[in-house]
């Protein structure tokens, strides 16, 4: 009898790996119905990553989200699953611990049935943590690999973390190929090893479509004894994105597998449904480049989405570089000579720094790097020359265990600074805290919520929840979309990539200031030049301010949360180029320290 084959849709992640935002409440209730009808899911992704986030910055309650789009698939017996990030749960920093247990009780109370759980850098301590804690919770606990191409991530590199999982006591394994770049047969031979090993463990296939890899290895997979496929629908699938359930149902089928049939009358409902959410307002913030597959993203293995903020610092960079190049009497690069220099040297770094998975946040720090080291080179000076706290705690260890040996280049340089490697529980460094956000709620006289949801929320999304309960995320929202239609005139999805220059000149300014070094924002959002420190201290800097190497200069209000922007040199504001409020891309430089 044909083995079946059963499809979980990507609904959330289609979103977010599209644009800013997800749909609103009112209108995931209304799109549920027509998913269910589609009659071919026995899986929906609802929540996790950064959709609580994103409904703070809408100013609505995040849980009463959850809680309503969860409930049409709970009632007929399609199982909803959500993403969380290991140390960094809902965030993109660690977590303490009686938060990250609290989580999985209230997400299992609001009708989240499954937890998938990665950690960035595939640290078992990390996984352990999630798994005892989903299952204490109430939640199926399904781990995610995180997915990458190198010598080291082998068959029994994976399955070493596959036996430490189980142990714990995961019920399911996911195959979380977020570049795209895992090679078919490979995951094949994976999911194969799983299966032989732990026959009672489920296995879920998860890949973006970026480089071109995901249908053949949604077919290897399947052949290896996959039970699970994660699965996209038009207008959002491909690109960055995932591939469209029709095709892979197509061919699934084709191969002798047994799978659902698509009610295509409720297939080409949901496919209306969701392009009048992006002609609401959500193709406002939709990327324009998540519309293209490139097969440049083989060879650097980075996610799809960077593409666009890699062209961004690129352009930032160009002037400065050529004017050193000009300085020395070399020929001048253009920028299509840049890229291919940027992936060599990305290709060449990331061995160096232990082969981190390519995965948010370590994507970021193994780009920087290759972007500065770059940038020093062709001026002349040694590589390592910059490199940013955050990606040094990566390389201390105090995120988690790299999974290989760094270079012992970067070993002496870290000696070199004094700088102490980190080999305990991550989780050990980061203490208690909900009984302080007990406290503070009591004094506000907060409700804490159904379940404690309330009293989750403000401790793991602290300052978004601040400014919803404040009626100021609404207001900023409100803002951001006016200003978003004033700026396109109509929502669209433009299917090539656009990238605009920089805002400022930067050969003028390194001519003016020629050791200036410039600070880029970390990620897209609006930069608050302007904020209250813990300690109750106003903090506006100036042109002219000091400041240290790992001091916090501003910050971006990005979709997830506020990303620090912190300062990679030592000197003084010479130059700032944004304004409070105004809105940045990723990597545009927003100002120069000499």
């Amino acid at each position: 009898m044909a083995r079946e084959i059963k499809f979980s849709l990507l609904y959330r992640d289609m979103w977010q790996s599209s644009g800013k935002y997800v749909p609103m409440v009112h209108q995931l209730k209304e799109i549920a119905p027509v998913i269910i009808d589609m009659g071919c899911f026995d899986r929906v992704e609802t929540n996790g990553g950064a959709f609580e986030q994103v409904n703070l910055l809408f100013g609505e309650n995040p849980n009463k989200a959850v809680r309503e789009w969860t409930a049409p698939f709970n009632k007929v017996g399609i199982q909803t699953h959500m993403l969380e990030r290991g140390l960094n749960a809902l965030r993109m920093n660690p977590v303490p611990a009686d938060v990250r247990k609290l989580m999985y009780k209230v997400k299992a109370k609001q009708g989240t049935n499954i937890s998938r759980s990665f950690c960035g850098l595939n640290d078992p301590r990390n996984l352990k943590a999630s798994v005892e804690y989903a299952k204490e919770g109430g939640m199926i606990s399904q781990v995610a690999l995180s997915i990458t191409s190198s010598p080291i991530h082998t068959v029994e590199y994976y399955m070493n973390i596959v036996d430490q999982v189980v142990e714990h006591g995961c019920d399911e394994i996911c195959l979380k190929d977020m570049a795209g770049i895992g090679r078919p047969a490979f995951l094949g031979r994976l999911t194969k090893a799983i299966k032989d090993k732990y026959p009672h463990i489920v296995v879920e296939y998860h890949g973006h479509s970026g480089p071109g890899f995901s249908v053949a290895s949604m077919l290897e997979v399947a052949r290896a004894g996959a039970e699970y496929i994660d699965v996209a629908m038009e207008p959002l699938a491909w690109g960055m994105v995932h591939p469209d359930v029709i095709t892979i149902q197509a061919m699934l089928k084709d191969a002798g597998f047994l799978v659902k049939d698509i009610n295509m009358e409720a297939y080409m409902e949901a496919r209306r449904l969701t392009q009048t959410y992006i002609d609401d307002f959500l193709g406002y913030f939709i990327d324009p480049g998540n519309k293209v597959s490139t097969s440049l993203l083989v060879g650097c293995g980075l996610p799809g989405g960077m593409m666009g903020s890699m062209m961004a610092d690129l352009k930032g960079f160009q002037g400065a570089i050529n004017m050193s190049l000009r300085n020395q009497g070399k020929k001048e690069l253009a920028l299509n000579e840049l890229v291919v220099m940027l992936f060599q040297e990305v290709e060449y770094v990331w061995p160096k720094l232990g082969y981190p998975p390519l995965v948010t946040p370590f994507s970021q720090y193994v780009k920087n790097i290759a972007l500065m080291n770059l940038m020093h080179m062709l001026k002349g000076e040694p590589r390592w020359s910059t490199i940013d706290k955050d990606t040094w705690n990566m390389i201390l260890g105090k995120a988690g265990k790299l999974p290989g040996e760094l270079a012992p280049e970067i070993i002496k340089l870290a000696k070199d600074k004094g700088m102490e490697f980190y080999t305990g529980d991550p989780q050990a460094a980061f203490p208690d805290e909900l009984d302080k956000f007990r406290k503070e709620m009591k004094e506000l006289n907060w409700d804490f919520g159904q379940d404690d949801e309330e009293l989750f929320e403000f401790a793991m999304h602290e300052r978004q929840y601040r400014d919803y309960k404040s009626g100021v995320a609404k207001q900023r929202f409100q803002q951001e979309l006016e200003q978003a239609k004033a700026k396109a005139g109509a929502p669209i999805i433009i299917t090539r990539p656009v990238i605009e220059m920089p805002k400022v000149d930067v050969e003028a300014v390194m001519a003016k200031y020629p050791d200036a070094k410039p600070v880029q924002a970390p990620a897209k959002g609006q930069v608050i030049w302007e904020y209250d420190r813990a300690d109750g201290d106003s903090v506006a800097p100036a042109v002219g301010t000091a400041v240290k190497e790992g001091e916090t200069v501003c910050f971006v209000q990005a979709y997830y949360g506020m990303e620090e922007v912190k300062a990679n040199f030592s000197g003084k504001l010479i130059q700032i180029n944004t304004k409070q409020g105004e809105r940045v891309e990723k990597g545009e430089i927003i100002a120069f320290i000499g």
